[in-house]
């Protein structure tokens, strides 16, 4: 019966001592402030090296590009940044590209109206 009280005793005395290092903070730090030591706030990660601002967007940039992770996956305000700005040189270089083929074929109607034979 001894033997079981000191046991249970034995493990009161662990888990008291085991609950006050987890919730007072396990020591003193350095300081002596008595506040423990404790990691300071990491700023989020952020787009470190964005889309070139001064000329289009090339192939050598979307292949070069890493967007930071979070805990979920990527920073959504990242990710839609990159888009809306792919989105929109990709727009641009649409409307370039019909304007160019609507030039080139006003150009060969031009040349096949010349070239046509007059009688």
């Amino acid at each position: 019966m001894r033997v079981f009280w000191f046991l249970l005793i034995a493990m009161v005395v662990v888990v008291a001592a085991v609950t006050l290092a987890v919730v007072g903070g396990g020591g003193s730090d350095a300081d002596g402030d008595g506040e423990g030591t404790v990691l300071p706030d990491v700023a989020p990660e952020r787009l470190t090296d964005p889309l070139p601002e001064n000329r289009p967007v090339g192939r050598a940039d979307i292949e070069e590009l890493r967007l930071p992770m979070v805990v979920r996956g990527y920073r959504m305000a990242d990710v839609d940044d990159v888009l809306s700005r792919l989105g929109a040189e990709l727009a641009e270089r649409d409307a370039r590209i019909a304007g160019l083929e609507a030039d080139l074929a006003g150009v060969r109607a031009g040349h096949v109206r010349d070239e046509e034979p007059r009688s």
